[in-house]
């Protein structure tokens, strides 16, 4: 059976794809997938050969047929979001795909037409295979380019013989962290001491558990506020969440980065030791489903 770890934050910068590149590293057989589609930066770390490409289509845009329009001005007036302009042009930057144009028109002159939205993509890298995603400026529906994104991967995972899927999750609360979440059998969520870090903490840990997904959390730069991350901590004990790291600042991430490499490839360090312990927390918990004890600050 096909484990799947999603590993999300309820803002950016906390430092999820950090996190989740090394575990692709780290990892024997396992197929990584990036449903961050708004901003994906997996590429970045794990230089992929694209393999496969795929179009995908999100809202349907209204479009009318002049020649079967007589400028009743009735979509004009009915369209809420102003997506039709006066002379029955639609502009599909505004058009919502409701599909009200299409219902009132007595002329039968609009119809909803599928518009691409965006691409995404099956590559191979030096870690494995790699699913990932761009989404057009602008675009609607990345909940639904991250359950294709899912999707693929998980068929690519049957395909070769793959044991897990390890997910880059995107920030926030939204439909598109509702997506990657999931049907996972492991969130991890990774968290940093400041103030939004600790309000959306608390708010992604509601998005998971209202779908009944198990819940892990780390806290990355650990000491630049060691009153709020003690603070994390307590709120993570008081709601029976498993703490399985407590990771320093570290300059080792900038330099992993810049080089192209993940943080365990790259440095053998305090840093990628205490992703190591992590990894190896997140394995334990895929694998036996028990919750494991606080590891100690990492000085």
């Amino acid at each position: 059976m096909v484990k799947q770890l999603t590993v999300i934050s309820g803002k950016g910068g906390t430092g999820k794809t950090t996190f989740t590149s090394s575990f692709a590293a780290l990892a024997k057989n396992a197929v990584i997938a990036d449903c961050d589609v708004d901003a994906a930066d997996m590429h970045l770390i794990l230089q992929p050969e694209i393999s496969e490409t795929q179009d995908f289509y999100g809202l349907d845009v209204a479009s009318i047929d002049k020649e079967l329009c007589t400028d009743c001005g009735i979509c004009v007036s009915s369209c809420r979001f102003d997506a039709i302009c006066s002379d029955n042009v639609v502009d599909t930057y505004k058009c919502e795909g409701c599909g009200v144009c299409e219902h009132v028109c007595p002329e039968d002159a609009v119809r909803m037409i599928a518009k691409k939205a965006g691409e995404y993509y099956c590559s191979n890298t030096r870690l494995g295979p790699l699913v990932h995603a761009k989404l057009g400026v602008g675009e609607e529906a990345s909940g639904k380019l991250v359950s294709d994104v899912r999707r693929r991967a998980s068929e690519l995972a049957e395909q070769s013989g793959k044991d897990l899927i390890i997910v880059d999750g995107p920030p926030g609360t939204g439909c598109a962290v509702i997506a990657a979440i999931t049907g996972t059998d492991q969130v991890l969520v990774v968290t940093e001491p400041t103030k939004s870090g600790v309000h959306d903490l608390e708010r992604v840990v509601q998005v998971a558990r209202h779908f009944r997904i198990p819940v892990a959390v780390c806290i990355n730069k650990c000491d630049i506020n060691d009153r709020l991350s003690a603070s994390i901590a307590e709120y993570c004990k008081n709601n029976d969440i498993p703490v399985l790291g407590l990771l320093p600042y570290d300059n080792v991430v900038i330099e992993s980065m810049v080089a192209g490499r993940s943080v365990v490839e790259y440095s053998n360090g305090e840093f990628s030791e205490g992703i190591r312990s992590v990894w190896n927390a997140v394995v334990n918990l895929l694998s036996v489903g028990q919750k494991t004890d606080m590891i100690p600050f990492l000085k």
